[in-house]
C-alpha cells in the first residue's frame, strides 16, 4: 500500500501548522471521502444522511417512537432544524407526528411502516457501502480508530 500523506493529497508544500491541525484536516478529508458515496446511495431513495440517522433513531424507539428533542438529542450529528427534517420525512410518509395528551407541547415523533419498509430495503446496500469503505482496516485498527475518535470527541465535550 502506497504510503500517502495529508500533505501530499492536498498537494500542500509546506508542513502543517501543528500535528492537530494536521489530524483535525485529516478527520475532515476522511469524512469526504466516506461520505460521498454513503450520501450518493441514500439520494437516491430521495434521503440525505441527516433523515436517513432520524428513521434510524425512531425505527429503533420502536412503536411509542420519542420526542423530537430526544431525536434531535440522538442524532450522530448536530442538526439545526430537526423540525424542518421531520418535515420532510412526514410529507413523504415515513414519520408521523403526533402531540402528547398528557402535554400538548411535546410532539412524538413515530416511523410509519412505509418508513420502516424503506429502511428494511437500504439495511444491506448501506452495510455494503460500509464494508466497501472500511472492510480494507482490520478489526483492530477499526476499533483503535473508534477509540481514538471517541477519545478526541470526549475532549471537545468537556474542555477544561
Amino acid at each position: 500500500m502506497p504510503n500517502r500523506t495529508l500533505q501530499a493529497e492536498l498537494k500542500q508544500t509546506r508542513p502543517f501548522a501543528s500535528a492537530e491541525e494536521e489530524a483535525f484536516l485529516n478527520l475532515l478529508r476522511t469524512h469526504g471521502e466516506l461520505m460521498g458515496p454513503a450520501a450518493a446511495l441514500l439520494k437516491g431513495h430521495g434521503l440525505s444522511h441527516a433523515q436517513y440517522n432520524i428513521l434510524r433513531i425512531l425505527r429503533g424507539a420502536g412503536g411509542e417512537g420519542l420526542p423530537c428533542l430526544e431525536v434531535a438529542a440522538r442524532m450522530v450529528t448536530r442538526e439545526p432544524d430537526i423540525t424542518r427534517l421531520l418535515d420532510r420525512l412526514e410529507d413523504a410518509g415515513w414519520v408521523r407526528r403526533t402531540r402528547s395528551d398528557a402535554d400538548r407541547r411535546v410532539v412524538f415523533a413515530r416511523i410509519t411502516p412505509a418508513g420502516s419498509k424503506l429502511l428494511a430495503s437500504l439495511d444491506e446496500p448501506v452495510a455494503k457501502t460500509v464494508r466497501e469503505l472500511l472492510g480494507h482496516l482490520t478489526r483492530a485498527e477499526l476499533r483503535t480508530i473508534s477509540e481514538l475518535l471517541t477519545k478526541a470527541r470526549t475532549r471537545s465535550e468537556h474542555p477544561t
